[in-house]
């Protein structure tokens, strides 16, 4: 191959330099052609949870594909009945009893939305069909989730397209207009999807979808403490589905199995999927409780599959990735690492340009502003976030560029679970650097 063309990826831009070009993955370690060595700070895309390179791994997918290839996904094979087993034996919150699978995030969330109109039509609520988001949110770019979701950026050109979800507000102390001058959150945004519910019309709508920690697009986002209780009330009372996004922060990464588990809420679907097989292979899971699925069973319906969904080898990857989080008691760890990268992180708050260093576990996030007073953001074009970016990988650090308005600049860190204090240091040392380097551009 052309060396030149091997450093050049058409799905960006045609013709398009990569930012990077990575011949291989070792530990946290991203390492390009000419061997230098760039610490994943960001798991990827927060997907990495064990490190990079684990043999475990890709021999437990070596001998399944060796095995079987492709079995259409309402056959059972070996890999897929290990991992459901493993699912609710030692993952899955009391009360979630019902598994399908896709690709990826947006597959994944796209099918559970699916399942909540189905579950109403097959219950006799034909009516039932709204799905209520949230502001300054993603769930995916299939049509529906862009619908759902409240991504502006990800839904600009495509709005003719897409469903007219009525939205609530997210959970976002730090510009809230709900709370402010309150001396703190009232839960405001909570009561705003009980209104939302009522405008529509309860009998009309199926469903509620949020992450109940933020992701990039709002950069970690956690609410306080009464806010899930009071938005699963809400949701019981009148008769609303809860679905839960975990595609981003279940399976250890804010330092419990499922973000969730924070508040011991247990909705009515999950899904999650960056942490299921860690980046070794595509897949991702929809959690259901027994009541949601027993409708649609009962009345002789089917929740129609996507072809790769569940493939064997896929299924042995997330077993044997959840096997090493268990072995290596991972999700405890991820607490621990989480909470020092939060406290390490917190030398940054001295910055002009950060308004706020906020998450959970390892899923931390930092929002730049031009002025920390007034929450001034930088001009578009400025492109603060990639500034500090691109300084940092000069650097030898990765990390994740998000947000979207009002939430404009933000960068994320979710390194894999296996982070050491060492590599904590380093990481918040070249983001000092790198925001200054970056501000001192401007």
């Amino acid at each position: 191959m052309d060396p030149q063309r091997s450093r050049r990826y058409p799905f960006i831009s045609q013709g398009q330099p990569a930012l990077l070009s990575v011949e291989r993955t070792e530990g946290h370690y991203l390492i390009t052609p000419d061997g230098t060595r760039i610490l994943d700070a960001a798991g990827g895309a927060i997907v990495c949870n064990i490190g990079h390179g684990r043999a475990e791994v890709a021999e437990a997918v070596g001998r399944v594909l060796a095995e079987t290839t492709y079995v259409v996904p309402p056959f059972a094979t070996e890999s897929r009945v290990r991992l459901v087993e493993r699912l609710q034996d030692d993952w899955l919150p009391e009360g979630i009893t019902r598994a399908i699978f896709a690709s990826g995030g947006s597959e994944a969330m796209d099918a559970a939305v699916r399942v909540a109109r189905q579950h109403h039509v097959a219950a006799g609520r034909p009516g039932r069909w709204k799905i209520i988001g949230r502001e300054l949110s993603y769930h995916g770019v299939t049509l529906a989730t862009l619908g759902v979701g409240g991504h502006g950026k990800r839904r600009a050109g495509l709005e003719p397209l897409l469903l007219d979800a009525p939205k609530v507000p997210a959970c976002y102390p730090l510009r809230c207009s709900l709370c402010r001058g309150e001396g703190g959150c009232n839960l405001a945004c909570a009561d705003a999807l009980e209104a939302a519910i009522e405008r529509e019309g309860p009998e009309t709508v199926a469903a509620f979808v949020a992450e109940p920690v933020g992701g990039s697009t709002g950069g970690a986002l956690v609410a306080p403490d009464g806010y899930w209780p009071r938005i699963a009330e809400i949701c019981r009372r009148h008769g609303v589905l809860l679905i839960a996004d975990e595609v981003m922060t279940g399976f250890g990464r804010t330092g419990r199995r499922f973000a969730v588990d924070h508040w011991d809420l247990v909705p009515d679907l999950i899904v999650s999927g960056k942490g299921l097989a860690g980046g070794y292979a595509p897949i991702c899971g929809i959690f259901a409780r027994e009541e949601v699925v027993a409708p649609i069973a009962e009345t002789g319906g089917d929740v129609m599959f996507y072809t790769y969904a569940a493939h064997p080898s896929a299924c042995a990857a997330a077993d044997a990735v959840l096997a090493i989080v268990e072995r290596e008691n991972l999700v405890e760890r991820a607490a621990d690492m989480g909470a020092l990268l939060h406290e390490r992180l917190g030398t940054l708050r001295e910055s002009p340009h950060v308004a706020e260093v906020r998450g959970l576990g390892l899923l931390q996030a930092i929002e730049f502003v031009r002025d920390r007073d007034t929450l001034e953001p930088f001009p578009v074009e400025a492109q603060f976030t990639m500034r500090v970016v691109m300084s940092a990988m000069a650097r030898g650090v990765f990390f994740y560029p998000g947000g979207a308005e009002p939430a404009r600049d933000v960068l994320c860190l979710g390194p894999p679970f296996t982070i050491g204090p060492e590599e904590i240091d380093l990481m918040v040392r070249v983001l000092e650097e790198s925001i200054a380097e970056a501000a001192a551009g401007m």
